[in-house]
């Protein structure tokens, strides 16, 4: 068999079954059917999936089950109990015990504090908060992925579809980047109807076949907020960037989307101590006649 060949298929069938997992999130785990779908024998498989992505089916699960937790503690104003209930835990107290243990913080306090706190944020001399926002030349980064709509919490299967998509094709390198682009603001555009973007960097030049669909960013001058911390607290960071810096900046947004530069991985890295980088383009400079 074609090494990369065997890499490659087994790639796109577990992303069959993480496809299925995040549209299936509130179902128990159903072992024998994700078998069908990998289309491997119920004896392997599952050590399979453990090798390729470094956790077992059951802390995924966990771990996206968490995930939307946090979004709804940030962002909603369903009960603790409601959402621990939706997450598939017994009582609020086991919901309670195992969001602290990720997240560092009880789920009530997260509501009231955790969009507000600098999870260690760095800062620059003299600011007394917020965050850091630096002005540079971004290069041109050329990538390869798939849409995604709906809410932004739910990307994650965006990139995990087009991870397997473009490892068949042998185009994954350890250092390939992980880059979303939004084109809406969720604060005015129905949940239902955002867009984005979530695609890996490749090759400038390479033309990826549909569904893949090749797109861009960087290429001028950006500010880039370096925000570390949970995926649900980030709309803080947003809020600041735009409602505090961006206005007292002197500068203009070019009419281009935003983006996230992912530098760490939710798999095998702490929600605190996840770091993304938000980069807003921006207008290029007016030279004086």
């Amino acid at each position: 068999m074609n090494r990369r060949h065997g890499w490659v298929n087994y790639h796109e069938r577990m992303a069959r079954v993480l496809a299925h997992l995040h549209a299936h999130l509130d179902e128990p785990l159903d072992l024998p059917r994700l078998a069908e779908l990998a289309h491997l024998s119920p004896f392997h498989w599952h050590r399979t999936y453990h090798a390729l992505f470094g956790e077992t089916l059951a802390a995924t699960q966990r771990r996206l089950r968490l995930h939307r937790a946090a979004g709804e503690l940030a962002n909603g104003r369903r009960s603790v109990l409601e959402i621990a209930q939706r997450q598939g835990y017994p009582n609020a107290q086991s919901f309670c015990r195992a969001f602290k243990a990720a997240y560092g913080l009880a789920p009530l306090h997260f509501r009231r504090h955790g969009p507000h706190m600098a999870f260690a944020q760095p800062q620059a001399p003299g600011l007394a908060e917020g965050f850091e926002v630096q002005i540079r030349q971004v290069p041109r980064v050329v990538l390869a992925g798939l849409p995604h709509r709906g809410s932004y919490m739910g990307i994650g299967k965006a990139f995990e579809c087009t991870l397997a998509q473009l490892h068949g094709l042998g185009q994954v390198q350890a250092h390939s980047r992980w880059i979303a682009v939004y084109h809406d603001d969720p604060a005015s555009v129905p949940t239902a109807q955002l867009s984005a973007l979530a695609g890996l960097s490749v090759p400038d030049g390479w033309v990826p076949a549909p569904p893949l669909q090749a797109f861009a960013v960087g290429g001028g001058r950006c500010a880039v907020l370096r925000y570390r911390g949970p995926y649900a607290s980030m709309h803080a960071a947003y809020r600041w960037l735009f409602g505090h810096w961006l206005v007292h900046s002197g500068e203009r947004a070019a009419d281009q989307p935003v983006f996230e530069e992912f530098l760490n991985s939710p798999r095998d890295t702490a929600p605190a101590d996840l770091l993304t980088d938000i980069g807003l383009p921006l207008a290029e400079l007016q030279t004086a006649a």
